[in-house]
């Protein structure tokens, strides 16, 4: 997916839902909520806190609620799009113009704003770091290889636990293990060349 550094970029490019876009950025545009573009998508955000995103799918164009949940949804137009996984985000789908009700979204970026001014926000639940056993015998046998793991952050030492986690057969986790440990000890991420 192509990532747009402004919102007018994103627009343009748009081909199937051009006109439903323009007409939901400037919904959003007239409340207080500020523009901004993360991830390559348009979201909006009160106190640098994201409330709201729109997007583009084959189907439908929609708005994403960052904290959904806690709307009030009298009107039952949410949906929560991966349900068991995502906690707060609740999307509102539309197929074409006509269904965009510009009272309604507002009646609902109204709450949603309001909601994230008095803080309601699910957070997102830490994972456990588990490191996989060829991991720990590794970092074990090599005090070098385990002096240099431990500097980085967790969140880096999860992304090379679950690498080799992910693998399926023992040969592959043996594989995936010889390609990390060089970049432990030379202080590189298993993801830095992307960011």
């Amino acid at each position: 997916m192509k990532r747009y550094k402004t919102v007018e970029e994103f627009i343009k490019s748009q081909t199937q839902w051009k006109k439903e876009l323009i007409a939901l950025r400037k919904i959003i545009n007239s409340t207080e909520l500020v523009e901004t573009v993360k991830w390559g998508m348009p979201v909006y955000t009160v106190g640098g806190k994201n409330v709201v995103g729109i997007g583009s799918f084959k189907s439908y164009v929609g708005v994403w609620f960052y904290q959904g949940a806690f709307l009030k949804d009298k009107h039952k137009k949410l949906i929560n799009a991966q349900e068991g996984r995502t906690k707060g985000m609740r999307q509102w789908r539309m197929k074409s113009a006509d269904e965009i009700d510009e009272k309604l979204l507002i009646e609902y970026l109204e709450e949603a704003i309001q909601n994230q001014k008095d803080g309601k926000e699910i957070k997102p639940e830490k994972k456990a770091l588990i490191i996989p056993d060829e991991l720990k015998k590794a970092l074990k046998d090599d005090s070098k290889l385990k002096k240099a793991f431990e500097k980085f952050t967790p969140g880096k030492q999860k992304e090379f636990a679950e690498y080799i986690s992910e693998a399926k057969q023992d040969a592959t986790k043996q594989k995936r293990l010889a390609k990390i440990a060089p970049m432990i000890l030379e202080n590189v991420g298993l993801n830095d060349k992307y960011k």
